[in-house]
């Protein structure tokens, strides 16, 4: 009996480890392994469940005409912060202080940046006047957007294109 009650116990436990989030810190190790052996960099994208503009970001990047692009150029991780009470455990545990160590602490969200693959980082989602442009859409921040993927990556200007177009879509 006290067996079994054992055996209950750690397949309970073991239930729950299934559904307990991977830690940010190897989420970003497993990008830059996967950058280095594919010499891309790693586009890292911190977000919520609840933010409409990491929604919206996220879709632009995966639609038909602009996943390609972005699959070429970049290895794209998403670590989870922020979340509300009921939905803690969507959380990468270590993600927020991963995201303050990137000067990420007061950005909001989607808070992004590009990494080579040694772990330096090349651009993150500061404008030149310290604010986060999060998920660009005004003419302006996706001008900067653009700036900074051309800076972090070898996308053509066809592709910079795309890109422009895309988020300046009114969502």
């Amino acid at each position: 009996m006290k067996f079994s009650k054992i055996l209950i116990i750690l397949g309970l436990f073991l239930f729950q480890l299934n559904f307990a989030q991977e830690k940010a810190d190897a989420v970003l190790n497993k990008a830059l392994t996967e950058a280095k052996s594919t010499n891309k960099n790693v586009l890292l994208v911190f977000h919520a469940s609840w933010c409409k503009w990491c929604h919206i970001m996220e879709k632009n990047m995966n639609l038909p005409e602009t996943k390609p692009i972005f699959s070429k150029e970049f290895v794209t991780a998403y670590i989870d912060v922020q979340e509300m009470e009921e939905k803690k455990k969507l959380e990468n545990p270590g993600g927020e202080e991963l995201m303050n160590k990137y000067k990420g602490k007061d950005a909001g969200l989607p808070f992004w940046l590009v990494i080579n693959p040694k772990g330096d980082v090349l651009t993150d989602s500061f404008n030149e006047k310290n604010e986060n442009l999060g998920c660009p859409s005004t003419a302006e921040e996706v001008d900067t957007f653009v700036a900074k993927l051309k800076k972090s990556s070898k996308m053509n200007d066809n592709e910079l294109q795309t890109i422009q177009k895309v988020f300046t879509k009114k969502n």
